[in-house]
């Protein structure tokens, strides 16, 4: 039988974008340790190869906007099942990068596979063609969506990408059990 534990069960998930958000997080270097000492990791696209979000998680760090169906579909599937969302970096706060598709696409089939043939045709190096067996690419919204207008967001962490600063400062009341002060350019600063 395993002891009880204290530790918060904390989780990334990535959605719709590049990915440097959760390299920042891994810029906490040396702190990671520290940090682990205070969670479990029970899901992160860096940390693990769990394939279903877990029930029951304390904190979740969302990195990315809600730009297609798998998206969408995590997105509600963590805020069901976790105590606090954190909103970490700019395209999940604002769509940033993700969302410059809305000014090109009017959110029609057509415009959704205009994207779709930009990326996997007209942008290809070599072997141009749109992915054949269905489920390779999930469908596309009509607009891109920065987390909050999808599902209740708690907590905002800007920054394209946040520093490992903002992040520990962000983090490091929580293990406390306190909220962190998310005011001031050092907390707050977008881009």
């Amino acid at each position: 039988m395993t002891a009880p534990t204290n530790k918060l069960r904390f989780a990334t998930v990535w959605l719709a974008g590049c990915s440097g958000c959760h390299m920042s997080f891994l810029d906490l270097d040396e702190w990671l340790f520290e940090l682990a000492e205070h969670v479990d990791v029970v899901f992160s696209p860096v940390a693990s190869d769990i394939k279903a979000y877990p029930e029951q998680v304390d904190v979740c760090l969302v990195e990315g906007a809600v730009a297609n169906a798998d998206n969408l579909e995590l997105a509600l599937q963590l805020r069901q099942r976790t105590r606090m969302v954190i909103s970490f970096g700019d395209c999940a706060v604002t769509g940033n990068v993700p969302a410059l598709r809305n000014l090109w696409s009017d959110g029609d089939q057509a415009s959704r596979q205009a994207v779709l043939e930009r990326a996997y045709v007209e942008l290809a190096d070599s072997g141009a063609q749109h992915p054949h067996a269905p489920g390779i690419v999930p469908e596309l919204l009509e607009r891109v969506r920065p987390l909050h207008e999808v599902i209740p967001v708690d907590l905002y962490l800007p920054g394209c990408p946040p520093s490992a600063e903002r992040i520990r400062a962000a983090i490091e009341p929580l293990l406390k059990g306190e909220l962190p002060a998310m005011d001031g350019r050092a907390m707050l600063k977008f881009g």
